[in-house]
């Protein structure tokens, strides 16, 4: 049975996956380094910010030493917001999309490896921060996608709500009762080694890329409560 829905945020809720792109090329641009959209796509996009510094340095592309990681962390947090401020923008179908969870009384979350502070400003231009009972942010975990631990942490929270004020635990949420909604195969494979039901969709992939997923769709909006609890059976 369906129970709770977890979103993967760029490229899914928002698109802002080429915005981050942009963002991380301007810090590296001072370390004479540049990602063509090719390679970030093919081998950093699933990361979180830090692990994707330290990852170029792993393999001596960004000449900087692992102490550097919290600046540049916050340089490009600065150039993302004033990117996103002009150029962010919602998802075609996704607005629909939530509004038929809320409908069915189904408890959303996010579990992003972007920034808290990127997350929260975009769902409060769009209005849509109400909507999330849980968000779980990169800087909130230990390790990134395609570790689990960000989507068990997300289910954790929920469960926190679910079973606020009540003795025990006899409404927990089980991660087979869950739907991850994800755009890149990182985020599936954290999905699939939680446990969790898993949904592609094709904003930042295409459909070939994205094998893994149970059911894959190009907008939100083409799903329907009955598709989502055929997941869960």
């Amino acid at each position: 049975m369906l129970k709770a829905v977890i979103f993967d945020f760029d490229g899914v809720i928002t698109d802002s996956e080429i915005l981050h792109f942009r963002a991380f090329n301007q810090v590296l641009r001072q370390y004479g380094i540049e990602l063509t959209k090719q390679e970030y796509y093919k081998t950093y996009l699933g990361f979180n910010d830090a692990d994707c510094y330290g990852l170029l340095i792993h393999q001596g592309l960004l000449k900087a030493e692992q102490e550097q990681i919290g600046n540049l962390i916050e340089e490009k947090k600065l150039i993302y917001k004033e990117l996103a401020k002009t150029e962010g923008k919602m998802i075609e179908g996704v607005r629909d999309f939530l509004t038929l969870l809320e409908e069915n009384s189904i408890p959303m979350a996010i579990c992003s490896g972007s920034l808290l502070t990127e997350v929260e400003m975009v769902l409060e231009d769009t209005r849509l921060r109400h909507l999330f009972e849980v968000i779980v942010s990169g800087e909130q975990v230990k390790k990134g996608k395609p570790d689990p631990e960000g989507f068990l942490l997300s289910l954790k929270r929920l469960n926190s709500n679910v079973n606020s004020g009540q003795a025990g635990n006899q409404n927990d949420i089980l991660p087979g009762e869950c739907i991850v909604i994800e755009d890149s195969h990182w985020g599936l494979e954290a999905a699939k080694a939680a446990g969790m039901h898993t949904i592609a969709v094709t904003n930042s992939y295409g459909a070939e890329q994205l094998g893994m997923a149970e059911k894959i769709v190009n907008q939100l909006n083409e799903l329907s409560i009955d598709d989502l609890q055929q997941l869960c059976s």
